[in-house]
């Protein structure tokens, strides 16, 4: 895994661009038939890219963790924003077709995953954090998600939120985790921009349509920054940190946070 360590805003604030770039952006995040996975000390999240083609691919622990199995301690949200595909885990086999969800719980065994189509593959964006207790394994489809609509395309920012892993939702320890699809014409994410105090948070753009990119903002509310950002790329959101986003064309994004507490609207 790629370590991330924790930046405080006094640091942020006399960092170059290529030094932002470094210590908050995940350029690659899919390879095909591999499992590219990051740490973050935020909040000791992982996050990355698990790209299945020609075969399944196993969730394997790592040294880093000082655990028996992955998701000893931990549990993971996985989120499909490609072809047909299935989790595997302690048994039981999820459908999860494009921008559908599976969340493991807390002493799961045995994850693997599973393209359907090697000419159309799964990417299973997953985050993990620590859990302290095991909530039901459980799958959700983009419809079960309770679509919310939000903004106006007066303002470009009308898009639709599907949330997975929440309160109202699947049930976790500490993982929050959704999508939002922004509607043709429409470029502002997360407007108003705002601070997650208590926690964490990962973006993962996708559907990026070719030749565009996206302009991320983050840092304090009186002293932002800037980044550049391509289709399938990650931005570490710390707690003191806004997160927004413009792209020169219409897009979606993954968001994924963990932290001291779980609700949606406390920011």
């Amino acid at each position: 895994m790629n370590i991330y360590y924790e930046t405080s805003p006094t640091e942020f604030s006399k960092m170059t661009t290529e030094e932002i770039r470094s210590n908050f952006m995940v350029e690659s995040v899919f390879q095909n038939d591999e499992v590219l996975l990051n740490y973050t000390h935020y909040d000791r999240m992982i996050f990355g890219g698990v790209m299945p083609v020609t075969k399944e691919i196993e969730l394997e622990n790592y040294a880093y963790l000082k655990s028996n199995f992955f998701l000893e301690r931990r549990e993971i949200g996985i989120i499909n924003i490609g072809g047909s595909g299935q989790v595997m885990a302690a048994g039981t086999t999820y459908d999860v077709e494009k921008l559908g969800c599976v969340y493991l719980g807390k002493g799961t065994e045995d994850v693997k995953f599973k393209s359907l189509d090697s000419s159309n593959p799964a990417k299973f964006f997953v985050l993990s954090a620590p859990a302290h207790a095991s909530y039901l394994n459980q799958a959700y489809t983009k419809a079960d998600a309770s679509p919310v609509v939000l903004g106006d395309i007066s303002t470009s920012n009308a898009r639709t939120i599907f949330k997975y892993i929440h309160p109202g939702g699947i049930k976790s320890c500490q993982l929050v985790m959704g999508l939002t699809i922004l509607n043709e014409g429409s470029i502002w994410n997360t407007m108003p921009p705002h601070i997650h105090d208590l926690r964490s948070e990962v973006y993962h753009y996708f559907d990026v349509k070719p030749n565009n990119g996206i302009m991320h903002f983050m840092g304090q509310p009186q002293a932002t920054r800037n980044m550049w950002i391509q289709n399938e790329q990650c931005i570490i959101s710390p707690p003191w940190s806004i997160h927004a986003g413009a792209g020169s064309a219409s897009y979606s994004f993954i968001w994924a946070m963990a932290g001291e507490n779980q609700d949606f609207t406390d920011m």
